[in-house]
């Protein structure tokens, strides 16, 4: 049987009527006609003021439905670039049926005698966006009260809708300022100077230096996208560039999981960290009872790493958000990584429309990233096209990201990890191990392909050179081991 659309997405959001719920509380909706009046007729007669008020305006801001219809017909003067004042209005209203609605030119005449000084108009604007505002809160709030109230709505539905509500109602009323190109380049002499002081990455480090010397490290405010097949590495390699930037770094790093469990990226991790078959980890191969203690020795540095996990399913964007934004705040996180972007839930509305839920999510993510100004990492998958076509390298393409040509655009950067050995290029047991890291989009950077190996019983990528260096360590801790526990004896109270 189908799944049956959810109460929330089936059930329109019904205007509040703000006279029916203020006589219902005993108040008056947040409201200054006179105010209102002041800016109107300001409009009227002054072209400075009709700028001002239409950058900073919209009808809603109004409250009396008068004084939104001159407003809504002062804007379409202007969008058809045409002049403002009472005889252009009056006519725009009369075309529209509604100027008797209004009072009549007589209203229009007594507004333009109802100015206050135009020194006044950004205090006039600013008063009507606070009452905006308390309005749009009350009404959201409202609703939030009665669908808290209606049984039939599930917990998780709610806490979503109401979420979206408030946060609607902060987005509609933040503008950014324009900002002059002078203290712009202050800004950015700042962070140049800044620097010169570091080690020479102007980012999150990723780890592995052939990629960091391409990027200089995730950037603020850059949304990344890792893309690639089912089971090719994109959460190893995922919780390699956590791993790195939180245990050799020191970068607190969030990773939403939305496939795995905690329990799981930890054993992930731990494989890696420890350098333990995964096979003894997962006791396919005892762990001897020497080993114990070396484990813990070498997953020491990541218990103590900042590192933080949520393993929410199908986590919804507004709830991603609140957390987001709660530990870049208390626990000053600077590296987001989220696993994966397909398995986000997307607004209400746009449910069983995929290719927009899809865009909407990563709309999301890119605007995240940028308000809360730090690097978001969200692991995509790539449709069938990337193994199924023919010839050539076999490499995956832009086109290859699946269900949405969105999440290429909104991209700060999109990197693949390709595999030969997948497409049925590798032949020898060493050609398996073979990886591209093929950064196929970088708005600030060079696009190129940068070859890794991937360690597979260690869950681990590592660069060619570190291959062959951390095998001849290998030999000799080995060596070292078998000379330390030649005849060694002891273990037989030992709790392991």
């Amino acid at each position: 049987m189908p799944d049956q659309p959810s109460k929330s997405s089936k059930k329109k959001a019904q205007a509040v009527n703000l006279d029916t719920l203020g006589l219902e509380m005993g108040n008056k909706p947040p409201q200054a006609l006179d105010v209102e009046e002041a800016v109107l007729g300001a409009m009227l007669l002054e072209s400075s003021s009709v700028d001002m008020t239409l950058e900073e305006l919209t009808a809603s801001c109004f409250y009396d439905p008068k004084h939104r219809m001159i407003f809504e017909a002062i804007s379409e003067l202007v969008n058809e670039h045409s002049s403002v004042d009472t005889v252009t209005v009056s006519n725009k209203l009369r075309n529209k049926n509604n100027l008797e609605a209004v009072g009549g030119t007589v209203a229009l005449a007594d507004l333009s005698q109802k100015v206050g000084a135009a020194a006044h108009i950004e205090f006039y604007i600013k008063i009507l966006k606070q009452k905006s505002i308390q309005r749009d809160l009350i009404s959201a709030s409202y609703q939030i009260l009665k669908d808290a109230y209606d049984d039939s709505f599930k917990v998780d539905e709610l806490i979503d809708e109401a979420q979206s509500k408030v946060f609607n109602v902060i987005q509609r009323n933040l503008k950014k300022d324009v900002q002059d190109v002078g203290s712009v380049i202050n800004e950015a002499m700042k962070e140049i100077e800044k620097n010169q002081t570091v080690s020479g990455l102007s980012g999150v480090p990723s780890g592995f230096p052939s990629l960091d010397n391409v990027t200089r490290g995730w950037q603020k405010s850059d949304l990344i996208i890792l893309a690639a097949r089912p089971s090719v590495g994109k959460t190893a390699f995922a919780l390699n560039l956590a791993r790195n930037a939180a245990v050799d770094h020191h970068v607190p790093v969030a990773i939403f999981s939305l496939e795995m469990s905690a329990l799981q990226l930890v054993m992930r991790l731990m494989t890696t960290e420890s350098g333990f078959p995964s096979s003894k980890l997962k006791g396919g191969t005892k762990i001897e009872p020497y080993e114990w203690p070396e484990l813990e020795q070498r997953i020491a540095a990541l218990s103590r790493a900042p590192l933080y996990i949520d393993d929410t399913p199908s986590i919804p964007l507004m709830e991603f958000r609140t957390k987001v934004k709660r530990l870049v705040k208390s626990k000053d996180v600077g590296l987001v990584i989220v696993d994966y972007l397909q398995l986000m839930q997307g607004p209400a509305e746009l449910r069983g429309l995929r290719e927009q839920e899809v865009a909407a999510i990563s709309r999301t993510l890119k605007a995240t990233a940028k308000e809360l100004n730090v690097p978001i990492i969200a692991l995509s998958q790539l449709s069938r096209n990337a193994v199924q076509r023919t010839g050539g390298t076999g490499k995956p393409q832009l086109s290859d990201l699946r269900e949405s040509g969105s999440i290429e655009q909104d991209a700060d950067m999109v990197i693949f990890i390709h595999r030969p050995d997948f497409v049925g290029l590798a032949e020898t047991a060493a050609g398996k191990e073979t990886t591209q890291i093929v950064i196929a989009k970088h708005r600030n950077g060079e696009v190129c392909d940068l070859d890794m190996l991937f360690k597979a019983d260690q869950v681990r990528f590592v660069e060619p050179g570190e291959s062959l260096t951390a095998m001849a360590e290998n030999v000799g801790m080995e060596s070292a081991m078998n000379n330390d526990f030649d005849g060694a004896s002891g273990f037989e109270n030992s709790p392991y």
